[in-house]
C-alpha cells in the first residue's frame, strides 16, 4: 500500500491527518483479515513551497524539510498511529526518478525541450483520464489560453525542470534541475514495490491531476497496471467550506491535540465513512466527546465489575449477550469488507454498549454470569479498539477528563458537583429523602446522572 504523504514546509492541519488516520485503520483491518501489509507513506521534500520558506527564513530547503518531517512525526506519534513500513523521501529517490524519465523518453512518451525541461506527452498515453473519468478534448478546451511554447500540447506536464538560480538541483542527462511533482511518486512506488502496487491511496483532491499523471507515467514506462485499487479519502469541511490554508480556516493538528486529544480526533475521522465529507465543527467535536464518553463509561464500569468480582467463580455470560457479540462481530466484518464502512462498526459498538449497560446496574451483586459478561465485553471492546487505534487510555482516568470537558461545556465545575453529591449523601444518611430527591433532581437538571451503589454514590455527565 502506497499513500501520498505531506509536502513538508509547515505544521499540518487536522484535515491533512484524515489520510494517516484512515489508512492506518485500513492496514489494521487488512492485517486482522490475514494479509501481510507493507505500507509506504512518502515525504515530498522538494517543492516550491519548501524553497520559498527556506528563502524567507534564510536557511536551506533541506533544513526546512527535515525540521517539518520531525514535526509531522511528533504529531503522528501523539496520535498513537503505527509506524509505516517505509517513509521514502524525494531527495533519496533522484536516481530512480532520472531512470524512469529516461525510459519514458526512449518510449516516446516524453520529450526534451530546448532548455532541458522534460515533458510528458499526454496524447501518447491512450488511457489518460481513466481514473478521473476526464476526456482529453474536454480538458484541452477548458485549458488556459496562455500556451507554453515548449509544450507540444497544452496538457503536457513536467517530468524534469531546469533549476532556477539559488534552487537546489540534481544532475541529469538533460539539465541540472529537479523533478516534477508527479514523477516523484511514480519513482518512489517503483523503487519499493516494483511496477505495480496493490493499493494506492491519498486525498480526493489528488485524483486529478496527480494520480492521473502517476498512472500515465508508471504505465507508460512499464506497460503494466500501476495500481490494483485506488482509495481516496474525502476532505474535512468547516462551515460548509473545505478546510485549507488558502481559505485561512485551518487548525493545525498540534493546536487540536493541545486543546482536545488524539482519541477525539481519531473518533471524529473514523466515525464518518472515508469517502464522505467530514464536518469539523464544534458540534462534531462535541458529538465525538459524547460518543467517546459512552465508550469509556462502559469500559470503566466493566473494570469495576471485574475488580468487584475478584474471587467469584468463573461462569458463562448470558446467552443473549454472547449471541450479540457474535452477531456484532459479523456485522462489523461485513461492513468493513464492504468498502471499509466504519459507521457500521461504530453502530455495532454502540449496540453492544447499550446491551452491556442494560445487563448490569452499579451496585448489583457480581455473579459468575455478570463477571463473565464484563470480561467478554472488555475483551471484545479491546479487539475493536486495536483495529481503530482507539480506546487505548485508562478508562477511569480518561472518562474523568472527558467529564471535565463536558462540565466545562455546561459551565459547571467538578468541585460544585462534588459539593452537591456530599450534601445529598448527608441527607441520605439522616434519612432526609425529600431533600435527597430534590438534590438528585437538581443534578439531573444540570445534566448529571447519579447512581447510588453500596460503595457510595457515583456520578457522571449524562451521555
Amino acid at each position: 500500500m502506497y499513500v501520498c504523504g505531506p509536502t513538508v514546509y509547515g505544521l499540518l492541519h487536522v484535515g491533512n491527518f484524515r489520510g494517516p488516520i484512515f489508512f492506518n485503520f485500513v492496514r489494521n483491518w487488512l492485517e486482522k483479515s490475514g494479509y501481510k501489509v507493507e505500507f509506504a507513506y512518502n515525504y515530498t521534500d522538494v517543492d516550491d513551497k519548501i524553497i520559498d520558506r527556506a528563502n524567507k527564513e534564510g536557511v536551506t530547503a533541506e533544513e526546512i524539510s527535515e525540521k517539518y518531517i520531525g514535526e509531522f512525526q511528533k504529531d503522528f506519534q501523539a496520535l498513537r498511529l503505527r509506524p509505516h513500513t517505509y517513509n521514502p523521501k524525494v531527495t533519496e529517490t533522484m536516481g530512480p526518478i532520472v531512470e524512469i524519465v529516461g525510459r519514458l523518453i526512449e518510449k516516446k512518451k516524453a520529450y526534451v525541450a530546448n532548455d532541458g525541461e522534460v515533458l510528458y506527452s499526454v496524447r501518447s498515453f491512450d488511457d489518460y483520464g481513466k481514473l478521473s473519468k476526464k476526456n482529453l478534448d474536454d480538458l484541452q478546451s477548458g485549458a488556459r489560453v496562455d500556451i507554453d511554447p515548449k509544450k507540444r500540447d497544452p496538457l503536457d506536464f513536467a517530468l524534469w525542470k531546469p533549476a532556477k538560480p539559488g534552487e537546489p538541483k540534481w544532475s541529469s542527462p538533460w539539465c541540472d534541475g529537479r523533478p516534477g511533482w508527479h514523477i516523484e511518486c511514480s519513482a518512489m512506488v517503483e523503487s519499493i514495490f516494483g511496477d505495480s502496487v496493490d493499493i494506492h491511496g491519498g486525498g480526493s483532491d489528488l485524483i486529478f491531476p496527480h494520480h492521473e499523471n502517476e498512472i500515465a507515467q508508471s504505465e507508460g514506462a512499464s506497460g503494466k497496471k500501476f495500481a490494483r485499487y485506488w482509495m481516496h479519502n474525502n476532505m474535512l469541511t468547516f462551515g460548509d467550506k473545505k478546510m485549507s490554508k488558502s481559505l485561512g480556516n485551518i487548525m493545525t493538528a498540534r493546536e487540536f491535540l493541545a486543546k482536545y486529544d488524539a482519541e477525539i480526533l481519531k473518533y471524529m475521522m473514523l466515525s464518518v465513512h472515508y469517502r464522505s465529507l467530514s464536518d469539523f465543527s464544534e458540534d462534531a467535536i462535541g458529538a465525538a466527546i459524547h460518543g467517546l464518553a459512552k465508550f469509556y463509561s462502559a469500559l470503566a464500569m466493566a473494570d469495576r465489575v471485574i475488580v468487584s468480582g475478584n474471587g467469584v467463580a468463573a461462569g458463562s455470560p448470558p446467552k443473549a449477550f454472547a449471541d450479540l457479540l457474535a452477531s456484532s462481530t459479523k456485522a462489523i466484518t461485513e461492513g468493513l469488507n464492504d468498502d471499509f464502512n466504519t459507521p457500521e462498526m461504530f453502530a455495532a459498538i454502540h449496540g453492544v454498549i447499550k446491551a452491556f449497560n442494560a445487563g448490569y446496574r452499579p451496585g448489583q451483586k457480581v455473579t459468575p454470569e455478570i463477571l463473565a459478561m464484563a470480561k467478554g465485553f472488555r475483551e471484545w471492546m479491546a479487539e475493536q479498539g486495536k483495529v481503530l487505534s482507539l480506546l487505548e487510555e485508562d478508562p477511569a482516568s480518561y472518562l474523568r477528563s472527558l467529564d471535565d470537558r463536558l462540565l466545562t461545556e455546561k459551565g459547571l465545575s467538578r468541585s460544585e458537583i462534588d459539593g452537591v453529591i456530599a450534601e445529598r449523601t448527608q441527607a441520605r444518611a439522616t434519612k432526609d429523602f425529600k431533600k435527597s430527591d430534590e438534590l438528585r433532581d437538581l443534578l439531573a437538571s444540570k445534566g448529571i446522572a447519579v447512581q447510588d451503589t453500596p460503595q457510595g454514590t457515583l456520578w457522571e455527565v449524562a451521555k
